[in-house]
């Protein structure tokens, strides 16, 4: 019952922007009890029938039909309240948990993971929804015992205190073993976490799998199989305790009736009729009591799911949040951008540090061609992240014409960025593109990425995404190129790429948006191309080794024409 109020309550909270949900909350509440005093009615009404206790048998069955109807309908209001309620404000919570996410620091969802991001935005809102598409009738059961009860109470009162006594005894004996229940319940709450993490495995690194017997085999034995079985056990344990206290129930209900027959009169006189009153309505009790009980393990994963949705979105609010502009207003015009005395650490569980970038102090002014280079791990990544804005500096600041970067402007300072990512993440669509023909502006890049006969571009969506890695890298540089930013950062781009790609790339596609007066970084490994750049830039261990300007004799010749873009 705690858990019941508590998850009316999560729902509350949730519908707190949706109009009137308050009163459609109070209005579900009030038809589920109608409902279930309906039920109690129609008790006395069939009782008294059966007592041949009725002024009018024509009243009876008009009653008897209006009871039939109304009851059905008003289980039905509650239904379909509680279902728009819950329906617009699951809608508000994934969008305000998708907001959140977007707004919480990068490395706090890198921490968190996306298993168990995903987990909470699919399984555990699922679990909510799931149960209270039947919390009406949950609602309507409780009313129509309460009902019984009052009923019960009215018939004897001394009935009652010895029902009461044994249901007290009951309920003892009902909540000692469904305590258990709901720990193992939570702990496969926890598993959900560690199974999402381990399908993402199995989805993303089927390859790997399929070509390491070793690797697949030790992946199942320590990973994968651990989170099913932890799922399958506790699910098992705590369904199973969960349906034995159901039918306990029920049996305590049986032995009410035989205490009520064979026991109760040898100890009180008790008038015929309301032997078979009492008889009736516990006979009528039973059912819905036997429904409440068998959603118990529903009510209760619903409620660790609410719980686990809170902590979601307490730990992401709880962190300092970027506030989203509907559009940037970042000055584009800019000449120098300043890092100043900026760190950024990992660290450990424990708190102690892993790796250290900094303190980083550079300079870039517009239009610059700048190589980035080190060995794997120097930090360039992490770099490249705290000067786009993706990471927030421990310390030091980042300044934009002596302007310094704050938590509130932060959002439109990457408005000034486009980037592929060594990981990146390809959209199916051309997403925030503002070209005016954006078919024909896409048109002119494929045809230079040569990639008209693998793809085509039909009011911003891509035909397909279904393409070797090299090939996804130039529809990520297609949709950079569309964005047109005043900075471009390119991680390993040309990395996947054929000879004739990596020389497009150097020779063609970066000088061109250098000659539009971009200011472009790249982040490579190809030492070969390290003379095109303005600027080499070296990491060492998270410091700068060396920043130096790179001097050319002669322009930077291409092999071809370069694109009008």
């Amino acid at each position: 019952m705690r858990n019941l109020l508590k998850l009316l309550a999560v729902i509350g909270k949730w519908s707190k922007g949706i109009r009137h949900s308050r009163t459609l909350i109070a209005l579900a509440v009030m038809t589920s009890f109608l409902a279930g005093v309906g039920y109690t009615m129609l008790i006395a009404l069939i009782k008294r029938a059966l007592g041949g206790d009725v002024s009018s048998q024509s009243s009876a069955v008009w009653s008897f039909a209006f009871f039939c109807l109304a009851i059905p309908l008003c289980g039905f209001a509650s239904q379909i309240l509680l279902l728009y309620l819950t329906s617009r404000a699951s809608y508000e919570l994934r969008i305000q948990l998708s907001r959140q996410i977007l707004a919480a620091p990068l490395r706090q969802l890198e921490k968190l993971g996306a298993h168990r991001l995903l987990a909470t935005v699919t399984q555990d809102i699922g679990s909510v929804i799931e149960l209270v598409t039947v919390l009406p009738q949950m609602l309507t059961q409780l009313a129509m015992m309460a009902g019984c009860v009052v009923y019960l109470g009215w018939l004897s009162w001394k009935l009652l205190l010895i029902m009461l006594g044994y249901l007290a005894i009951g309920l003892l004996t009902h909540q000692l073993p469904l305590m258990r229940a709901f720990r193992y319940f939570r702990v496969m709450r926890e598993q959900w976490d560690a199974m999402y993490k381990a399908f993402h495995g199995v989805i993303v690194g089927t390859k790997e799998l399929k070509l390491n017997r070793r690797r697949r085999d030790a992946f199942f034995s320590e990973q994968l199989d651990p989170a099913a079985a932890g799922l399958r056990d506790n699910g098992f344990k705590g369904n199973a305790i969960a349906m034995a206290v159901s039918n306990w129930g029920q049996i305590l209900f049986f032995i009410f009736i035989g205490v009520l027959l064979f026991v109760t009169p040898l100890l009180i006189s008790i008038e015929p009729q309301v032997m078979i009153g009492y008889t009736l309505a516990v006979l009528f009790m039973i059912t819905p009591l036997t429904m409440f009980l068998n959603q118990i393990p529903a009510l209760e994963r619903a409620y660790l799911a609410a719980e686990r949705i809170e902590e979601l979105g307490f730990s992401l609010s709880a962190t300092k949040g970027e506030s989203f502009a509907l559009s940037s207003t970042s000055d584009t015009n800019w000449q120098r951008l300043d890092l100043v005395n900026v760190t950024h650490s990992y660290r450990q569980d424990g708190g102690n540090t892993e790796f250290q970038l900094g303190p980083i102090n550079l300079t870039l002014t517009a239009g610059e061609l700048i190589f980035l280079i080190g060995g794997n791990g120097s930090g360039k990544t992490t770099l490249v992240k705290l000067l786009m804005g993706l990471y927030e500096p421990e310390s030091g600041e980042i300044r934009v014409d002596n302007k310094v970067v704050t938590m509130a402007d932060r959002d439109d300072y990457r408005q000034q960025f486009s980037a592929v990512f060594y990981d990146f993440y390809l959209f199916e669509r051309l997403f925030g593109i503002e070209a005016k023909d954006i078919d024909g502006e896409s048109q002119k890049y494929l045809d230079l990425l040569q990639l008209s006969h693998k793809l085509t571009v039909k009011n911003g969506n891509l035909s397909t995404i279904d393409l070797s890695q090299g090939q996804r890298k130039r529809v990520a540089l297609l949709n950079a190129y569309l964005e047109d930013r005043p900075i471009y950062i390119f991680d390993e781009w040309a990395a996947d790429q054929d000879p004739q790609f990596k020389r497009i790339f150097y020779y063609e596609l970066v000088p061109e948006l250098k000659s539009r007066g971009k200011t472009v970084i790249v982040i490579s490994h190809d030492d070969r191309y390290y003379g095109l750049a303005d600027r080499l830039i070296k990491l060492e261990s998270g410091r700068v080794e060396y920043d130096q300007s790179v001097t050319r004799d002669e322009p930077l010749i291409t092999t071809a024409a370069a694109p009008v873009m």
